[in-house]
């Protein structure tokens, strides 16, 4: 759901039922997951519950891999066009199934006028899939929750996952990572009005939500100030909680933050960012060549300056939100 430019005041009763139908959700420990298919057509058997797909425990967290460091965590393995047999495997079953978000305004959320999926990371997911099978190129859409983005991934239920999801240590433990294809970090959401004034003793007390599995998550673990941490399967759930007066603050990516204050005028930045992230896209340790055919198309994508695919991307769905980011990262290779 998107919701802009209301008072806090008009959505409460708008927003209500969600909230309720969350606690539910929360109480049966059950995500529903649609798979969405070329023109985000509903495909396949219809809604999965996430945790049956994936089993108990599926979201543990792991040590960090071998060797990584927070220096070295973006890097990656060199580009190649070769069809390798995951790539092989794709084509030959003629569709790209990847694990997107389908609430996060600019970045991955569904169009409330045309039902379409949109969005920086849809228009990535979209080049991939047309350099893989071409230009007729079948993708399925697969809506997977913060905290299920490995689960999915190490499963095989999806190809890959596109969905502003951070690369670190003890995520490539779990699975492989492209080179980075945005930068962002860690930031605090709270309305206009709030004493919050960054990630700092400012929360003490506070009710803070950020979203299972994220990296919010991990900081607040880490530090939380003194605050109280609340967690949702989503970053959009934390700003429903936000409004509703269920919650005083959000820690999430400061990307998603901007996308969120865009969203509800009454909410805004606070302070700076307080960590330095990376965006990949998240592939199976098993599939090395995919892991280079991204690469690849990361290479083109980026390419061309101010004319690149990337800046066109950017200047579409992020630069109103985001202004002043100049280009993409520079990829960082391992061997």
């Amino acid at each position: 759901m998107v919701v802009r430019g209301r008072r806090l005041r008009d959505l409460r009763a708008v927003l209500a039922p969600v909230a309720a139908g969350m606690a539910v959700m929360a109480a049966a420990a059950t995500v529903l997951v649609p798979a969405l298919g070329h023109g985000d057509r509903p495909q396949g058997p219809g809604p999965v519950a996430m945790h049956r797909a994936y089993g108990p425990g599926a979201g543990r967290a792991e040590p960090a891999a071998a060797g990584c460091t927070p220096a070295t965590a973006a890097r990656s393995l060199r580009p190649s066009p070769a069809d390798g047999p995951a790539v092989e495997r794709i084509k030959k079953k003629g569709q790209l199934v990847v694990g997107v978000d389908q609430n996060t305004y600019r970045w991955g959320y569904r169009n409330p006028d045309t039902g379409q999926l949109e969005g920086f990371d849809i228009d990535l997911a979209r080049a991939i899939a047309k350099d893989i099978l071409g230009p007729d190129a079948k993708v399925v859409f697969q809506a997977v929750p913060t905290n299920q983005r490995i689960p999915a991934v190490r499963q095989r239920a999806v190809d890959m996952v596109v969905r502003t999801m951070t690369i670190n240590c003890e995520r490539k433990a779990q699975v492989a990572f492209s080179t980075a294809y945005f930068q962002a970090g860690q930031q605090v959401l709270a309305p206009k009005s709030s004493p919050i004034t960054a990630f700092d003793d400012s929360l003490r007390g506070k009710r803070v939500c950020t979203a299972a599995g994220s990296t919010g998550e991990a900081e607040l673990a880490r530090r939380s100030h003194g605050a109280r941490v609340l967690t949702a399967p989503n970053q959009l759930d934390c700003l429903v909680r936000l409004q509703l007066g269920e919650a005083d603050a959000v820690v999430t990516d400061s990307a998603l933050a901007a996308a969120q204050a865009a969203q509800d005028p009454t909410v805004e930045l606070k302070g700076k960012q307080f960590t330095d992230e990376s965006y990949g896209v998240a592939i199976n340790k098993a599939d090395p060549d995919l892991v280079r055919r991204v690469n690849a198309v990361l290479d083109d994508y980026r390419s061309g300056g101010d004319d690149s695919p990337w800046m066109r991307a950017y200047r579409k769905w992020l630069k109103a939100d985001l202004p002043g980011i100049s280009g993409p990262p520079a990829p960082q290779y391992s061997d």
